[in-house]
């Protein structure tokens, strides 16, 4: 595949993430673990939560620095795209009241996010921020397994103080969306 492609790819994932992030939002049954710490900082700083997303992932890439990883384009591309496309989806999202109507988001959301990280993995053009902290603590000795799960629960707990949603779609999210990236 030309680099163009991948790099299309790339984009392409990046906004299924975006808008998927922007459904589950308005799903409003509990959100992934980062976009729990997403919304809680957007919540106390009164900001976008897309904006948040950007910000934090640009943060997040500070911590690459004493790690020794390094971003590639697809990392950069990850790290400014994905909050684009957050805030535009919840300009395009609809606020919805129905219980069946916001299961089906949970479950949209959660596939879409799914479908999209797949694809801008399968890029290859480099990890998004939170995925090359991951990668960066295992090299230190630690299992993927333990850092991800550090990391996500740290996210989610401090989110979560900070008045980010957290509910079913927390869980529904949290073991689904593994098995649906693999597959």
């Amino acid at each position: 595949m030309t680099f163009v492609l991948r790099l299309l790819q790339l984009v392409a994932g990046n906004a299924i993430q975006g808008i998927s992030v922007a459904t589950l939002v308005r799903a409003n049954l509990g959100l992934p673990g980062w976009d729990v710490f997403h919304q809680g900082v957007a919540g106390t700083l009164d900001l976008a939560l897309g904006t948040v997303v950007v910000l934090v992932s640009l943060l997040v890439l500070l911590l690459w620095i004493p790690l020794r990883e390094r971003p590639g384009i697809g990392t950069i591309v990850n790290a400014l795209a994905v909050g684009v496309f957050v805030n535009l989806g919840l300009v395009a999202v609809p606020v919805v009241e129905s219980l069946p109507v916001r299961s089906t988001m949970l479950v949209a959301g959660t596939v879409g996010f799914a479908v999209g990280t797949a694809m801008y993995i399968g890029a290859a053009l480099g990890p998004g921020p939170r995925d090359g902290l991951m990668t960066g603590i295992a090299r230190r000795g630690y299992s993927v397994r333990a850092a991800r799960t550090f990391i996500e629960i740290v996210a989610l707990a401090i989110g979560w103080l900070l008045g980010g949603v957290v509910g079913v779609g927390t869980v529904v999210f949290s073991l689904a969306v593994g098995p649906l990236v693999q597959w």
